[in-house]
């Protein structure tokens, strides 16, 4: 499938609209908590086995964008959210037929594995097309586009909650939501596959293009170093932002994925107790957060840099989790403000992430690089949640409640972001002999790596 290449005069903002319709579907899995409960009652799981279908997708979502990163480069963006529109919808039909069966096996293989490799292609499909679109604003390109994973658990949190509300929360009722889910997300993502668009090359347009009202064009000529998806995990520098990104991920996502229950215990014992409905909405505003800091935060980078930003995301977020644990579950307003600050750098971390490549390895195969990046998402996929959700089952076995449950696993969240912190002071520029000689003109609609690699050799 040849990615479609923009007519003259294509307005580039159409791309960020074609980019949110697959980002809003595939960030349903931030709401996964509002089926813990459910699930739990109806096929009697652990707070552990409950998180599984989330662990598994969020590990396929780091390895398929690790493997395919590079044919997401080579196809365009049209195949890929093709690819991630069949598999995330078919996660959903097998989730619901393992729910109506009660095999909750078919529930983790359809959400984990299926929608888990839809997570992923879908999930980098577009931000290699948007940095190109928008050169001289990559933070907040990529923002705009991620953004919308972040805010997607805000329309599919409450939704959801309806639904197992009007259906029943026994397995018919799941069912019958993932059917739903699935259904619905396949006509949305189909927009994005429409209207997605590629910008066209210096040479099929024949002439350098003027810029538009003073900013660089879409299809700036590729300037600076450069350096291939495979030289570049041979670099300190990919690594040191491999363990920036993972331990920034794990320490929001720890709580993401327990946000419903989590919330409901800290404040069990108080006079204002949390209801199902009431965790439901902290689910939503979490999700609004996050989808606010994914384009507040990385446009803020491009003001004050990429390192300045992620001093900001691991310093004061170790700041924010050591309030919780002091005095989260004497204040409500404060546990809320708190953890909604975490999840606002925990979003911003992830839009920042693809300007950050594109600042130390350029635009050549950032693609790529990204997608293989990703990998820490899925070790954070399992960190987070296992941390949490072990270490409450632990304390809750040893005879503790409320937020007793969650102190520990608060403090290694602390100690995480503290390492984070000192990786991200470790990232200094690429050095010389790992970029691509000569610099490469970035083709808009193919990249062939094995070109570039003979290129890199040269």
């Amino acid at each position: 499938m040849r990615p479609p290449v923009a007519p003259a005069g294509w307005s580039r903002w159409l791309v960020p609209p074609a980019a949110l319709s697959v980002h809003l579907s595939i960030g349903q899995a931030y709401a996964w908590s509002v089926f813990k409960p459910p699930l739990e009652s109806a096929l009697g799981l652990s707070g552990t086995q409950s998180a599984l279908p989330f662990q598994l997708g969020i590990v396929m979502l780091g390895l398929s964008a690790a493997f395919g990163g590079t044919l997401v480069e080579r196809n365009g963006p049209r195949w890929a959210m093709t690819v991630a529109l069949v598999c995330f919808s078919s996660g959903f039909l097998l989730s619901s037929l393992g729910a109506a069966t009660e095999q909750y096996w078919l529930i983790v293989f359809g959400y984990g594995f299926v929608g888990g490799i839809g997570l992923g292609i879908g999930y980098i499909s577009p931000v290699s097309t948007l940095i190109k679109w928008f050169p001289d604003r990559p933070g907040m390109a990529t923002g705009i586009a991620i953004m919308g994973f972040g805010g997607g658990a805000l329309i599919a949190s409450p939704w959801s909650a309806q639904m197992l509300e009007s259906f029943g929360a026994d397995n018919d009722g799941i069912a019958f939501a993932f059917l739903v889910h699935g259904l619905a997300y396949a006509v949305f993502m189909t927009l994005g596959v429409l209207l997605i668009r590629v910008p066209r090359t210096q040479a099929q347009q024949g002439a350098r293009p003027r810029a538009q009202q003073g900013e660089r064009t879409e299809e700036a000529v590729v300037s600076g170093p450069q350096v291939s998806a495979k030289q570049a995990i041979r670099t300190p520098q990919f690594w040191c932002l491999w363990v920036v990104l993972t331990m920034n991920v794990t320490a929001g996502i720890g709580i993401l994925e327990k946000a419903a229950p989590m919330i409901t215990d800290f404040f069990a014992g108080t006079s204002t107790p949390v209801s199902v409905s009431a965790a439901a909405g902290f689910v939503a505003l979490l999700s609004a957060a996050n989808m606010a800091g994914r384009i507040g935060w990385s446009s803020t980078s491009d003001l004050i840099g990429r390192k300045n930003i992620y001093r900001v995301y691991l310093g004061v977020g170790a700041l924010m989790y050591l309030l919780i644990v002091l005095w989260g579950d004497s204040s409500k307003p404060l546990f809320v403000l708190c953890a909604l600050v975490i999840l606002s750098f925990y979003g911003g971390g992830f839009a920042t992430i693809p300007a950050y490549l594109k600042d130390l390895f350029g635009t050549y195969q950032v693609g790529a690089i990204h997608g293989r990046l990703l990998t820490a998402w899925s070790t954070a996929g399992v960190l987070g949640p296992l941390i949490v959700n072990r270490v409450a089952d632990s304390q809750e076995s040893a005879g503790k409640d409320g937020a007793s449950l969650y102190g520990l696993s608060l403090m290694i969240m602390i100690g995480l972001l503290v390492v984070g912190f000192v990786a991200n002071e470790l990232v200094r520029p690429v050095h010389a002999r790992h970029h691509v000689v000569p610099a490469p003109r970035e083709s808009a609609d193919d990249i062939d790596t094995a070109a570039g690699d003979r290129k890199e050799r040269a």
